[in-house]
């Protein structure tokens, strides 16, 4: 036991690479393990698909290998890293860095960083792959290598150069790989490894990958970027991406891919203008100048190509002209903003400086700025509710979108301004601060060779292609015409209009939408007044969301908004509306399949932009959300994504299922207002089939939002398909009257819940007073009567009639949902259709004519009539006469009253 103890505690050297070990990390270890003949080689994480084969099969004898999971972290004096030198590359592994007295040795070919693990002995050089640093230092130990061996770390030369093609390849790689074939490396062995043939499923990812790509031209370089998603882990992604940029003639490209619950970014590059192990470094990744990774998690694709484009901005050399480097939209305030209203403008925008308008538009201009210092002064004197036009600096420059980098240089720093406005034609498109001239001022300093320009705020990741003749196949002429005068007025007003949201998905869905919904960039409620005067329609307004109702006089709506971003004060709150551009408008929607646009304006009518690969997911049958945040600000969105799942028989995404998950057991619902879940509930239940949401939302949970009591029985299936079956069995019958179809579904699923709770449910809910009536005293009453229905074995047709009289369609239907009894079914389906509808036609002008006096009499003489008529006894307007003249005559006599025999009489309504 004592010598166990003693080998457990003997000092321990281990070499390891970086997670998703590649074969030059492989081949980097086993060189090291030359040096380190005494080191265990540990994996820090998973292998490429490739080497795990290769290795499980022929070479694992070749290692001294330790398990992970086996390893005493504690015990480790020595780390031997290859192929790596970032924390964040190593896994677990990483603990070991805090042990006490660690020594650590690196072999790397990578560019170094100031974020690099220090090391007390580093070997560092810039060739192609890192195992051809280590083929050098045996070479020079004069250490043997066998042929396998050999085989072993020229494989990783071939696969980290792309067999001597990469830009990247040195001239080191190539004698390095010669002197390994001087000691056996067999090139066959090395081949079949490096060769890779094409199955069907990589064929069909390429595919995708190369139609969603996106194109961007910057200084010169051409640069793809594009994104795809697999359910599964892909581990062939980096070669496919290889082979995108060889076919595609491409100077750089990043590819993204959202794998289970990760996003993988990897980036190759052909030109030394683009280094894309700097760019990804950004990310979390890292690489060489011409390849590099990384892994991105807890993000969806949109949110990673956000990081991506403010990695790319941190890195291009921008132009220096001021319409590249100002900030737009600016933020404005109006001169009659108080002091504390401009604190927190600048607090939620984290800025220091504040263009004061004319008005927050800045269409009017500006009339000078404020500074975060002045206004913390103003509140330190308890100025809070002085407007900040006595406070602001009056004297402000401003430039044109053209103005270069000496021109904006000289106003800021000229006139010691704080921030320098953008204008063209009166109109303020952006802001300079002092803090983005020194940005650009330093980074004009740095000698380095891989500076990208920054893209503006026009240069977004969208990608578009022309549909005119899509819609024209797809469209009416009345909606296609409509939505080119929208494009014409917009243009005559100086402004961007668009065709957004649903209209454009369902019409990618091959299904009928013609709830239209525009977004202006610009005044989207100042182009509704102009275009309803123009074309005789009526209008509508909300000024605090921005929006307009366009009413034309045959009924037909437009909804209209102007392109706005949103935020949100806390989880679950109504969002605060503010303008900004059409992306910003796209950005703050729900899930990506609804931010498709399609621009109206002429010469650019028919233009789709597809800024969140909305396109990808339509084809793919994919729901996601566009940002991990979307159900905490706003958690009525998991209802509706239940309810697009269902109805356009899509799968909701691994990710966008885990955060309605997160948002279900973090109880984001709870400060949501009932009116709210009452309106995504109703559009639920208006659904062609609601079963399978409401199922969903049993699913995940969710009907507890409801009521917490909410019962669910085990029929409960049962009912929500019988509830859809007796709503198209009423709608076949093409009764020409309407009713709430949703009710009858609602009541379904409030079955089993009493008075108290249904009470509870419609206050927590703001159901209107008719409605709340409907589904609390109404149907426990209506229940009682289909208990009678039930029970009874024999009844007339007016005993049924005069059981069922006064309940509206809905509480008919609701009783054909609840009951299971054939006999019971068939008593309200005839009442239904058959006898409500029955009537006399004497009346009390009849009955006067026969000299009974007017009284409580009349209306037992005409019930009977109906009675008998409803029992099959009278036909004709002469049987209700001779019945009635029958029924006045034994009332004289005083003879006993006239029936029908319940055994005999009429026909039997069971």
């Amino acid at each position: 036991m004592t010598g166990k103890n003693e080998k457990e505690n003997r000092p321990l050297t281990i070499i390891t690479s970086h997670v998703n070990a590649d074969f030059d990390a492989m081949a980097s270890m086993l060189a090291a393990q030359k040096l380190y003949p005494e080191a265990r080689v540990v994996f820090p994480g998973s292998q490429e698909k490739n080497l795990r084969n290769f290795f499980i099969q022929s070479m694992v004898y070749l290692f001294n290998i330790a398990e992970l999971g086996e390893l005493d972290f504690s015990a480790v004096t020595r780390l031997v890293l290859v192929d790596t030198k970032r924390r964040n590359r190593i896994g677990d592994l990483r603990r070991i860095l805090d042990n006490p007295g660690l020594e650590i040795h690196i072999y790397d070919h990578h560019p170094k960083k100031d974020d690099d693990i220090p090391a007390d002995r580093e070997c560092h050089m810039l060739t192609g792959a890192t195992v051809t640093i280590l083929t050098g230092i045996l070479r020079e130990k004069n250490i043997p290598i066998t042929a396998e061996e050999a085989t072993i770390m020229c494989l990783g030369i071939y696969e980290d150069t792309g067999s001597f093609s990469f830009p990247s390849t040195t001239e080191r790689d190539f004698k390095a790989a010669a002197y390994l074939l001087s000691r056996g490396a067999n090139l066959n062995v090395i081949s079949t490894m490096i060769t890779r043939e094409f199955n069907p499923e990589q064929i069909g990812l390429l595919n995708d990958m190369i139609q969603a790509s996106r194109h961007y031209t910057i200084n010169g370089v051409d640069i793809a970027l594009t994104g795809v998603t697999t359910d599964n882990y892909f581990p062939d992604f980096s070669f496919l991406v290889q082979k995108m940029a060889k076919m595609e003639n491409i100077d750089a490209v990043f590819a993204l891919a959202l794998m289970e619950n990760k996003v993988y970014v990897v980036a190759r590059s052909r030109t030394d203008d683009v280094d894309v192990g700097e760019i990804l470094g950004q990310i979390g990744g890292g690489g060489h100048p011409s390849a590099a990774a990384a892994t991105v998690k807890g993000k969806t694709i949109a949110q990673t190509e956000q990081l991506l484009f403010e990695a790319l901005h941190a890195k291009i050399n921008p132009r220096r002209l001021a319409r590249d480097l100002m900030s737009s939209p600016a933020i404005m305030a109006a001169g009659d903003t108080t002091c504390k209203e401009a604190k927190a403008l600048l607090t939620r925008y984290n800025i220091n400086a504040l263009l004061v308008g004319r008005d927050r538009s800045g269409n009017s201009g500006f009339t000078g700025y404020i500074t975060r210092q002045v206004i913390e002064k103003a509140l330190f004197h308890d100025l809070d509710t002085i407007p900040i036009r006595e406070y602001m600096s009056m004297e402000i420059s401003h430039v044109h979108p053209d103005a270069d980098i000496v021109e904006i240089q000289d106003k800021i720093i000229g006139n010691k301004q704080r921030i320098l406005p953008v204008m063209e034609n009166e109109r303020v498109l952006g802001v300079i601060t002092r803090t983005d001239l020194l940005n650009t001022l330093v980074q004009q300093s740095r000698p380095s060779n891989h500076e990208f320009p920054r893209l503006n705020g026009n240069a977004s990741n969208k990608r578009s292609r022309v549909v005119v003749n899509f819609m024209r196949e797809r469209l009416p002429k009345s909606i296609l015409d409509t939505l080119c005068q929208l494009g014409e007025a917009a243009s005559r007003l100086d402004c961007n209009a668009y065709v957004v949201g649903g209209f454009v998905r369902d019409l990618f869905l091959y299904r009928s939408n013609e709830d239209i919904d525009i977004v202006i960039e610009g005044n989207g409620i100042e182009f509704a007044r102009t275009f309803a005067r123009e074309s005789g329609a009526r209008i509508h307004t909300h000024e605090k969301f921005g929006t307009a109702v366009i009413i034309f006089p045959d009924g037909f709506k437009i909804d209209v908004a102007s392109a706005r971003m949103e935020y949100y004060q806390f989880p679950a709150s109504l969002p605060v509306v503010e303008m900004s551009s059409i992306k910003m408008d796209m950005f703050r929607r729900d899930f990506t399949i609804n931010t498709l646009a399609i621009q109206l304006n002429p010469g650019n009518f028919g233009r789709l932009i597809d800024f969140f690969s909305s396109q990808k997911d339509i084809k793919d049958k994919v729901l996601r959300v566009l940002h991990n945040m979307s159900f905490v600000e706003d958690p009525t969105r998991v209802f509706r994504a239940l309810r697009f799942e269902q109805r356009f028989g899509f799968t909701i995404g691994k990710l966008t299922s885990s955060l309605i998950d997160n948002a279900v057991k973090m109880n984001f619902f709870k400060r949501l207002a009932g009116k709210r879940v009452y309106a995504e509930l109703k559009l639920i239940l208006k659904e062609e089939n609601p079963a399978p949401t409401i199922l969903r939302l049993l699913d995940y949970d969710l009907l507890r939002v409801i009521h917490p009591d909410l019962i669910i029985e085990t029929d409960f299936k049962t009912l929500l398909d019988t509830a859809k079956k007796v709503t198209d069995w009423h709608d076949l019958l093409f009764i020409d009257e309407t009713y709430e179809r949703w009710a009858v579904h609602f009541m379904t699923l409030i079955r089993h819940c009493g008075l108290k709770a249904t009470r509870e449910i419609c206050t927590h809910l703001t159901i209107a007073p008719r409605y709340a009536k409907m589904f609390g005293e109404n149907r426990l009453s209506t229940e009682k009567q289909l208990s009678l229905l039930e029970r009874r074995k024999r009844m007339t047709h007016a005993d049924v009639y005069n059981l069922l009289k006064g309940f509206k369609t809905e509480m008919i239907l609701y009783m054909m949902v609840c009951t299971t009894s054939r006999m019971a079914k068939k008593r309200i389906s005839h009442y239904h259709t058959q006898l409500r509808n029955v009537t006399i036609t004497i009346s009390g002008k009849d009955l006067l004519k026969m000299d009974i006096k007017p009284g409580p009499i009349y209306s037992k003489i005409l019930q009977a009539v109906l009675e008998a008529k409803l029992n099959g006894v009278l036909r004709t307007r002469e049987d209700e006469f001779n019945f009635a003249r029958e029924r006045v005559a034994r009332i004289r006599t005083k003879q006993p009253e006239i029936s029908v025999d319940r055994k005999t009489g009429g026909n039997s309504a069971a």
